[in-house]
């Protein structure tokens, strides 16, 4: 089992206590009694795809650069012949300016802008299902044990999810390996800082799975299927619709992953089931948290 402070399969790690993503508060609890706590800092980030204003995103504010490239990346406004050619960040102003060789067709794309149940920057763009045509997945087999060795180290390690909550993570992981760590405000957020930073390093997605603490809506599907991640897995549960692009997509879909339990609503044959779930301990109720049933 990993330590606490194991961070050494990680090649980005969360970082609890780094200057600007909490914020030192006063309150008093349930007793009258005063408390100090940290909450999470939010602030915008306005993101340009060169002279052109696109959206603004709360954030907390690290990784600004692989925010915004993989933003536009997942939302299609950036195609993957489009040669970038620099990522600018002025935190003064709060704007990041991503600059291509040659014009987009972004244009098109805001024209065709909806609101979605995300959180945060929940815009999605209406041809990203329309994108998902061309899409094929790999049919990678995942091993249960993988998945419960993931998650033991993911859980345990130190995070603002962990220290302050208000926040979701998300992780691209290789096997039994977690490889880079994002969180943010919105789970969509902490999708695209890795998928910037597959991105920006030219990383095949073809052996990855994606891990996020938060919901797995139909968004969360498209994304991770847009990224060329063959397998999606959360601590939570399920969108019907989620559930249905997945089947249609190739995509392995697995919710509700606590201790030794989970559900798995696409992909079943993709499973590898070599773990008894019996011999992995179930996990404990959190603090101020009732235990699931």
């Amino acid at each position: 089992m990993a330590r606490l402070d194991d961070l050494s399969s990680y090649l980005i790690a969360p970082d609890p206590a780094a200057d600007r993503l909490t914020r030192a508060v006063t309150g008093t609890d349930q007793t009258g009694a005063p408390i100090d706590l940290r909450v999470i800092e939010e602030r915008p980030l306005t993101i340009y795809l060169n002279s052109q204003e696109i959206v603004t995103a709360m954030t907390i504010g690290d990784y600004p650069q692989y925010l915004a490239l993989g933003f536009l990346r997942n939302q299609g406004m950036l195609r993957a012949d489009d040669t970038v050619t620099g990522i600018d960040y002025d935190e003064e102003l709060e704007t990041v300016v991503v600059r291509t060789a040659s014009k987009t067709t972004f244009e098109d794309k805001l024209r065709k802008k909806t609101r979605t149940s995300g959180c945060a920057v929940g815009t999605v763009f209406g041809d990203m299902m329309e994108g998902l045509a061309g899409v094929t997945l790999p049919d990678m087999p995942l091993r249960t044990s993988d998945l419960y060795a993931l998650a033991a180290t993911i859980n345990r390690t130190p995070s603002l999810y962990l220290s302050a909550g208000a926040i979701h993570g998300t992780v691209l992981c290789q096997g039994a390996r977690p490889l880079v760590y994002m969180e943010d405000v919105g789970r969509h957020n902490a999708v695209d800082k890795i998928a910037g930073w597959m991105h920006h390093h030219n990383i095949d997605a073809a052996d990855k799975l994606l891990y996020t603490t938060g919901r797995l809506t139909s968004e969360m599907v498209i994304k991770t299927a847009l990224m060329g991640i063959p397998a999606l897995a959360s601590r939570s549960g399920f969108t019907a619709w989620g559930v249905e692009i997945a089947r249609d997509i190739g995509l392995t879909l697995i919710g509700r992953m606590k201790g030794q339990r989970f559900v798995c609503l696409a992909g079943e044959q993709r499973l590898i089931r070599d773990a008894d779930p019996t011999s992995i301990p179930d996990e404990p109720a959190r603090a101020g948290r009732k235990a699931a049933t």
